[in-house]
């Protein structure tokens, strides 16, 4: 009859935590310098980021801060290997407000930029940018009215720079439609949801205002997966995965 030492044991048992924690390692380097995922909990992105759209956001992408650390640790200030984000970038910051709280929203203004809404329409530097109607939105009511499915209407906006995306406009004349000119300061940026009439943003100077260049977490980059459930479901119920994951969103890149 043949049996297991006791110092075979023990070197298995031991080999097996090391893999564990050179795993660990390997997954916290990645997180803290490459890329972190995150979830889409609301609809202030809509028509771009869905509610129950995981995503994949890279961290080198401007550099990195003590955001960039788990847990946020203070262990330095301002960024390293910073760099500038584009306008249009699909941005993961921490709110200034409360900064354990991440949020996801689009770069609008740089430093020094003056930003205004008239009339529904966004002005950047004093020119409007250039907006054209597309179809409407149909899908699950982006406005927060209900979990019905609604139609609102859907604008293309172009900003200086060449980058176009969808926005969603539920209401005429909403509060946020006409405001005052925002002046960006320098080291800020100016950022705004694509569902105008449904997002707390920079526009909201009492909840998010201007974003500090340190509080930048990374760039949006790939939709790696998504699924839509009810309000009391979630994305580990793997049955209902056939009806519920959304198959044509998987591994598509954020524009």
């Amino acid at each position: 009859m043949s049996v297991t030492s006791g110092t075979k044991t023990e070197s298995g048992l031991g080999e097996i935590i090391r893999v564990v924690i050179h795993a660990l390692l390997i997954a916290l380097v990645i997180r803290t310098f490459l890329f972190q995922p995150f979830n889409i909990p609301s609809g202030s992105m809509k028509a771009t980021l869905l509610v129950g759209d995981y995503l994949f956001v890279s961290k080198y992408s401007y550099g990195y801060s003590h955001y960039s650390v788990p847990f946020s640790p203070p262990l330095f200030s301002g960024r390293i290997w910073g760099s500038e984000p584009n306008r249009g970038d699909i941005v993961v910051f921490r709110l200034p407000k409360d900064d354990s709280t991440d949020f996801i929203k689009r770069v609008i203004g740089l430093p020094g930029d003056r930003i205004q809404m008239k009339d529904g329409l966004l002005y950047i530097n004093d020119v409007p940018v250039q907006r054209e109607r597309v179809s409407d939105f149909i899908g699950r009511d982006p406005c927060g009215q209900s979990n019905a499915t609604a139609r609102v209407k859907r604008w293309k906006e172009t900003l200086p720079n060449g980058v176009s995306y969808e926005t969603l406009d539920c209401f005429d004349n909403a509060f946020y439609d006409n405001t005052k000119v925002y002046t960006v300061p320098p080291g800020h940026f100016f950022m705004m949801g694509d569902n105008r009439d449904n997002s707390t943003d920079s526009r909201v100077e009492s909840a998010v205002g201007f974003v500090p260049a340190e509080n930048l977490i990374g760039r949006a980059q790939m939709i790696f997966f998504s699924i839509e459930l009810e309000d009391d479901e979630h994305a580990w119920m793997f049955w209902r995965w056939p009806t519920a994951v959304r198959w044509t969103r998987l591994f598509k890149i954020v524009r």
